[in-house]
């Protein structure tokens, strides 16, 4: 959530920024619902003064022992009134509160101007795109040649968008997985964090999945309350949520793995081939809670922990700055790592890494006291996968893919492997 006293400084200056996010922010609106609630405040606060008032005559009347009668039988109305009043207060800071729940971060300065994907900018690429002397296959002919990866019986267990692995595939899997969280807590500083799988409604409005996102989220059945994580982000924000945190403890950097959970609201007929876009996946995500001077600095320190696991699995890519048009809800600045696919001749996602400066830390009320003087501000968050594991494995099938259908496994990942250096190997 943005910081109201923004709107009210300078709503067209609000409204000109979020533009660049394709978002239109109605002033009117806005402003009536603001004249509301002045309104009621006023009517509010008034009912609570004569009230006041009266009786503090009451007392004084008993106190002299006079009368007073005359007084005590407008209190019951006045009493009412006020009653009345707040609850409609109340009502109407609630519906402003929603209004604000649904207004998207504010993007950074350096973002682009666009309106979708085709207008991102690359700003660095890496690697050497491989020359092969065979026809190229993708990951699912090649999972299926090795009989490793399983559609079929997937769609038998849960429908389209699931796969089995087994073998060597769901071993360079958890290969992967290991060596993620290895690199990222030996060498980047990281803290592991295992956590739950489910979370409750507020946690998701607290990095701004809901209200958004409501139908990309798989709710439990029952009364629970709860849903499957769309991704680590969200426990791993929510873990400090109500808390104020010791300025020595800044910055608070963790890596979970998980399985991550989405609907796909909208994607249809997109990527239905593979396990590029599934409903559930694994991930390795990096998140830190930092200093509000120190974000920017994070974002590209993330990015680059990100960037070295690629780097290390010689893997070709790509660092896109995501225009405004194609930027998260909750982002104020991102960017993409997109990994080269042989089989699609392109670059794809593989990683987001971005800034939501105070956005969730105001939703979910995360502070320090920067200062002895000062009362405890908010800080910012910063997240970035590292990597989504299964868009990896794909980018491992399909690059190190040889012509007899095998796959060579990158050297890092060998003691991952038993040493095994090919996979499928006739």
């Amino acid at each position: 959530m943005n910081d109201p006293k923004l709107y009210k400084e300078n709503p067209q200056l609000i409204s000109a920024q979020l533009k660049k996010k394709n978002f239109t922010f109605d002033i009117d609106l806005y402003q009536s619902l603001e004249d509301q609630r002045k309104l009621l405040q006023t009517a509010t606060e008034e009912l609570q003064q004569q009230r006041n008032e009266l009786s503090k005559k009451v007392g004084q009347l008993k106190a002299k022992k006079e009368d007073a009668t005359s007084i005590l039988d407008k209190l019951p109305k006045i009493n009412i009134s006020l009653k009345d009043k707040q609850q409609e207060l109340t009502e109407l800071k609630q519906s402003i509160d929603n209004f604000f729940l649904q207004i998207p971060n504010i993007p950074h300065e350096s973002v682009p101007t666009g309106t979708s994907e085709e207008d991102n900018l690359v700003v660095a690429k890496y690697g050497d795109i491989r020359e092969f002397d065979f026809a190229v296959q993708d990951h699912v002919t090649i999972g299926q040649m090795q009989q490793q990866l399983d559609f079929q019986r997937a769609a038998k267990l849960s429908g389209s968008r699931f796969v089995v692995m087994s073998h060597d595939i769901a071993r360079l899997q958890r290969a992967l997985i290991q060596y993620m969280l290895d690199t990222h807590t030996a060498k980047h500083d990281y803290t592991e964090v295992y956590v739950p799988y489910l979370v409750n409604e507020e946690s998701l409005y607290g990095t701004g999945a809901l209200p958004k996102m409501r139908e990309d989220l798989f709710a439990i059945a029952g009364d629970s309350g709860l849903f499957l994580i769309p991704t680590a982000e969200v426990p791993l924000t929510n873990l400090h949520r109500d808390e104020i945190i010791a300025l020595a403890d800044l910055p608070i950097k963790l890596v979970a793995h998980t399985p991550c959970f989405r609907s796909e609201a909208g994607s249809y007929g997109r990527d239905t081939r593979g396990i590029i876009r599934q409903h559930q996946f694994e991930k390795v995500e990096l998140f830190q809670i930092v200093h509000p001077q120190k974000s920017y600095i994070a974002l590209d320190e993330l990015c680059q922990h990100a960037q070295a696991i690629l780097q290390n699995l010689k893997l070709p890519y790509q660092v896109v700055n995501l225009c405004g048009g194609d930027l998260s809800f909750s982002s104020a600045k991102t960017y993409d790592l997109e990994v080269w696919l042989p089989s699609q001749k392109c670059y794809r996602e593989i990683s987001s890494c971005s800034n939501f400066i105070d956005f969730q830390t105001r939703r979910s009320q995360i502070r320090s006291k920067l200062s002895a003087s000062e009362k405890p501000q908010l800080l910012h968050t910063v997240n970035g996968s590292a990597l989504a594991v299964g868009r990896t494995l794909v980018a491992i099938m399909e690059n190190y893919q040889e012509s007899d259908g095998s796959v060579a496994v990158p050297d890092v990942l060998q003691p991952y492997m038993a040493g095994i250096k090919k996979i499928g190997s006739q």
